[in-house]
């Protein structure tokens, strides 16, 4: 079929969509120059999925009375005019127009050439866009506006004459509006940012602060130590066991905040260190600091236990091992500290020898009288301090009623010195240097001020030496 040219009086050009989201639109080609492209300011303005070989200015339509004409503006991807790659040409009619090689088709006609079932613009569902007030009153929000301006914009393109941008101007109202929900969200999300990075610095800080004050504090604690094992005057030691208990109450109190305890808050000392605070706890007589001194005789009696007395704990460890199960089973069930059962292992090393210089036999070490007091029989044909499990339940009720007896707080401390000496010797002890009745039932002070004699004082680490060896005996080599 002959190509007819654009002439007569009836010469209204129109570019129609054949593929794309703008399959359908029509554009007109008005006196002079339609330039088509992406970019916003083009006549035609081509978006959506198939808009990628587009370029922004792509091509230009020349309209001059009968003749069009057909400009490539150095687009990238080229003009095809019906499946010919020109530059410049003249376009007669129908001419099906590409953009690219695989880009949107438009078809360049004649009014009468426009089919019925093409000539229309692309509606937008109602389901997709906000509706407008039929009175069209001042817009109640944002996105109300943005839509009263692309309706206000359409209908006065087609006051003009133009139509088919119907599709365009709503698809550029809808990135417009997600454009500026997008930057609102990225306003808050970086308010919301730039809050928590100002509240984890100030925690940082102040964890950092709190940190630093806990390393003051104990510099200072450390320094009290060391000047009261030198102070011999008791006013002095008064003095300076008064500071120390300041200083600890205020470290113990900023360990109790929450930001310290999120810094990782830990037992400050050595692994001997670390675990007689594990043990104090367990035995409710925790102290913020212990006696350098009672650690130094700890550590000696470990070093003992693993040289000289090695084959000796190691026996009772291995060997007696189902016999300390016995005991920490019966101590459980009388609801004592199960690591009391390490008292036998420096009493006797587990053994039932012949009775000591005292007259104590067993492996709790009994004299006749404790025992006859707490039910055990001791005569000429039995002595059940030799049995274990009996001897155990008696010793159960003995230091049960010392921990009693000596109150609230360290008394575990103070029934195991008064395990090895005796309660009425080392209450007369105390009473002779002590004159405060609460300081008086403080293991810690009485340890300090060098009031309890001093087979107990060597006693009580002895006994948590043994403690922490039957706990960790692979670390103590054992």
């Amino acid at each position: 079929m002959p190509q007819q040219g654009i002439t007569g009086s009836r010469t209204t050009a129109w570019l129609l969509s054949r593929s794309g989201a703008l399959a359908g639109t029509r554009f007109q080609i008005a006196e002079g120059a339609t330039r088509i492209g992406r970019a916003p300011d083009n006549d035609v303005i081509i978006q959506g999925a198939n808009c990628a070989t587009v370029s922004l200015y792509h091509l230009e339509i020349s309209k001059n009375g009968d003749s069009c004409r057909l400009r490539d503006l150095d687009s990238t991807n080229g003009t095809w005019v019906n499946g010919e790659r020109i530059t410049e040409s003249e376009i007669s009619l129908p001419s099906v127009i590409q953009l690219g090689s695989q880009g949107p088709e438009f078809e360049l006609v004649l009014e009468e050439a426009v089919s019925t079932g093409l000539s229309r613009t692309i509606e937008v569902p109602r389901s997709a866009v906000p509706q407008l007030p039929a009175a069209a009153p001042a817009p109640a929000s944002e996105h109300e506006a943005l839509l009263s301006s692309a309706v206000t914009r359409a209908r006065r393109m087609r006051a003009h004459g133009v139509g088919g941008h119907t599709m365009a101007i709503m698809r550029g109202v809808i990135d417009e509006a997600l454009h500026r929900t997008r930057r609102r969200f990225r306003i808050v999300g970086y308010s919301l940012l730039a809050a928590l990075l100002a509240v984890s610095a100030v925690a940082v800080w102040k964890i950092v602060t709190s940190k630093n004050e806990k390393r003051a504090i104990d510099t200072h604690i450390q320094q009290l130590e060391a000047e009261l094992q030198k102070a011999g005057d008791e006013k002095e030691r008064d003095r300076l066991l008064s500071q120390l208990g300041d200083y600890q109450n205020e470290a113990e109190s900023l360990q109790r905040t929450l930001l310290y305890r999120l810094g990782g808050a830990r037992v400050q000392g050595d692994y001997v260190t670390q675990e007689l605070h594990a043990v104090m706890a367990e035995f409710g007589a925790e102290a913020y600091s212990i006696p350098p001194d009672f650690i130094e005789r700890v550590n000696h009696y470990i070093e003992q236990d693993q040289g000289p007395d090695h084959p000796v704990i190691a026996r009772a460890l291995s060997e007696a091992g189902g016999q300390l199960r016995t005991i920490r089973n019966i101590l459980r069930e009388g609801q004592l500290p199960e690591d009391l059962a390490y008292i036998p292992l420096v009493e006797s090393a587990l053994r039932t020898g012949p009775a000591s210089a005292a007259g104590a036999v067993g492996p709790w070490q009994f004299t006749p009288a404790t025992a006859r007091a707490y039910g055990l029989r001791v005569d000429a044909q039995v002595d059940e301090r030799k049995n274990l499990v009996k001897s155990t339940q008696a010793s159960c009720k003995y230091l049960r009623d010392l921990i009693l007896d000596f109150g609230t707080g360290s008394s575990v401390m103070l029934a195991l010195a008064a395990y090895d000496s005796g309660p009425t010797q080392v209450k007369q002890a105390v009473t002779r240097t002590v004159r405060d009745p609460i300081k008086q039932r403080n293991f810690w002070y009485l340890y300090r001020v060098r009031a309890l004699p001093l087979e107990t004082r060597e006693y009580v680490p002895k006994v948590f030496a043994a403690i922490l060896i039957g706990r960790n005996p692979h670390h103590f080599g054992f």
